[in-house]
C-alpha cells in the first residue's frame, strides 16, 4: 500500500510540479496579487505576511491537484494506471498527498520572507499544524475541481478559479474580520481560509478573531468532507473518462 502510494506521489511530482499552469497559478499568481495589494499602502510587515502565507497555502495546495486527473485522461495514462493493481482510493489519496507537498513546501518562502524583514513568529508550534492541515485541506480541495469527467485542463482551471477568488477575497486576507461588517463575517465564516488566516494571524501577531481550538476543528472538519466528497465523486467518474 505505501510503495503504490509513494510511487502515485512520485510521478505526480515529476510531472507537474513544473507545469505551466502549477507555476502561474499556484507561484506567480499569488506573489501579483500580493504585490497589488501592498503597493502604495503604508502596512506593517506583520499584517502583510500572515496574507502573504494564507494566498500562497491556498493557491499553491489547490494549483497541482486539479490538473492531475484532466492531464491523465488527456494523455491516456489514467487507463493504464487503472489497469494496475492499484484502487482509485490510493490514486486519488497519492494526488492530495503530491499537491499536499507542494503546498507546504511553498509555504515556507513567505515564511522566510517575514523572518529576513524582521517579522518573528511567535507560536511556531500553532503556524506548523496550521500550514499542514490547511495544506491537506486545500489539496483535497484541490481534487474536488477535477471530479468533472473532461480532459480538458482549461475547464478545470476555470471552474477552480471561479471558485478560489471570491474565496481569497471573503477571507479577512485583505479586511481583517474585525474591521468587518456582520454580513461580511457571516460569508466569511464559510471559507476554510477564514480559518487559517486567522491561524497565521495568531501565530505571527498574536492575536486571533476566533478561538484557536475553533479554526482547527473547523479546518479539520473541511478536511474531512472534502476528502470524503473527493474520493466519492472521483470513484463514480473514473469510468466515464475513458
Amino acid at each position: 500500500m505505501i510503495r503504490k502510494l509513494w510511487a502515485v506521489i512520485w510521478k505526480d511530482i515529476q510531472m507537474y510540479y513544473f507545469k505551466g499552469p502549477v507555476i502561474i497559478f499556484g507561484v506567480l499568481f499569488p506573489l501579483f496579487l500580493f504585490l497589488a495589494f501592498y503597493i502604495g499602502r503604508n502596512l506593517p510587515a506583520a499584517f502583510l505576511i500572515p496574507g502573504l502565507l494564507a494566498m500562497t497555502i491556498f493557491f499553491t495546495s489547490t494549483s497541482v491537484s486539479p490538473v492531475i486527473m484532466p492531464w491523465e485522461t488527456q494523455m491516456r495514462t489514467l487507463e493504464r494506471l487503472i489497469s494496475c493493481p492499484i484502487e482509485v482510493r490510493t490514486l486519488i489519496f497519492g494526488d492530495i498527498l503530491a499537491s499536499f507537498i507542494f503546498g507546504a513546501c511553498i509555504s515556507a518562502v513567505p515564511v522566510t520572507v517575514g523572518i529576513a524583514l524582521g517579522v518573528g513568529v511567535k507560536s511556531p508550534v500553532i503556524l506548523a499544524a496550521a500550514i499542514f492541515i490547511s495544506a491537506f485541506c486545500f489539496s483535497s480541495l484541490g481534487l474536488l475541481f477535477s471530479a468533472p469527467p473532461t480532459s480538458l485542463v482549461s475547464n478545470i482551471m476555470m471552474l477552480s478559479a471561479f471558485v478560489k477568488f471570491p474565496v481569497v477575497f471573503i477571507s479577512g486576507i485583505f479586511i481583517p474580520m474585525e474591521q468587518m461588517p456582520g454580513w461580511g463575517v457571516a460569508v466569511a465564516s464559510l471559507s476554510p481560509l477564514t480559518y487559517f488566516t486567522d491561524l497565521a494571524r495568531y501565530s505571527i501577531q498574536g492575536y486571533a478573531y476566533y478561538p484557536i481550538y475553533l479554526d482547527f476543528v473547523v479546518l479539520l472538519f473541511y478536511s474531512a468532507l472534502f476528502l470524503i466528497l473527493a474520493v466519492k465523486l472521483h470513484e463514480r467518474t473514473s469510468a466515464m473518462r475513458f
